[in-house]
């Protein structure tokens, strides 16, 4: 039986976890048979596919992914941040990249395998601000590698920042309004 190795991106995208913190585990030797083969860093993986961490003995317990995804990876062009950069003279990430519940924003992809781009015009995926109508669809067990440009403006995209900045504004409204108390008789 041969054993496969994963580079850094690839092992960072089974676990769900960033490239940076994958560095970090591997500086500390806790990925279980990692090799650094000149600058790079090779690591195997297990019976179900995956590298395997051991877990820290203080703070809370490790969120990386220990078995195979199951969800598809969801690409999204924001268009408007498109438009604030060309306007503004910007380069923030204009690329959402959504695997489950997490959400990454980067310049450029790399998708290794079988993908398909969906148009649905009537049926917005509002998993998206204001709902995509175009977007693309990523098998689970495809890699889906992140790119940034080394002279990008990090940090999330605008359209994103004013979004949760509605969202948190009524939420605020919410919050301030109080039941009215009935007066005693």
């Amino acid at each position: 039986m041969s054993v496969s190795y994963v580079s850094t991106t690839e092992a960072a995208f089974l676990l769900n976890i960033s490239t940076g913190r994958l560095r970090l585990l591997l500086n500390q030797k806790r990925v279980i048979g990692a090799k650094k083969v000149g600058r790079l860093w090779r690591m195997p993986l297990n019976h179900r596919g995956m590298p395997e961490v051991i877990p820290g003995s203080r703070g809370p317990e490790g969120t990386w992914n220990k078995f195979q995804r199951k969800a598809k990876t969801i690409v999204h062009v924001l268009r408007k941040t498109i438009d604030y950069n060309r306007h503004n003279g910007t380069a923030y990430p204009a690329v959402a990249v959504k695997v489950g519940d997490r959400k990454d924003y980067c310049h450029a992809l790399k998708i290794k395998g079988d993908c398909q781009i969906v148009y649905q015009p009537h049926q917005p995926n509002r998993s998206q601000a204001g709902g995509a109508r175009l977007w693309i669809e990523v098998e689970s067990e495809n890699i889906v590698e992140r790119v940034y440009f080394s002279d990008g403006d990090y940090g999330l995209p605008p359209e994103v920042v004013q979004q949760r900045a509605r969202f948190e504004k009524k939420k605020s409204k919410v919050k301030k309004k109080k039941p009215k108390k009935k007066g005693k008789r």
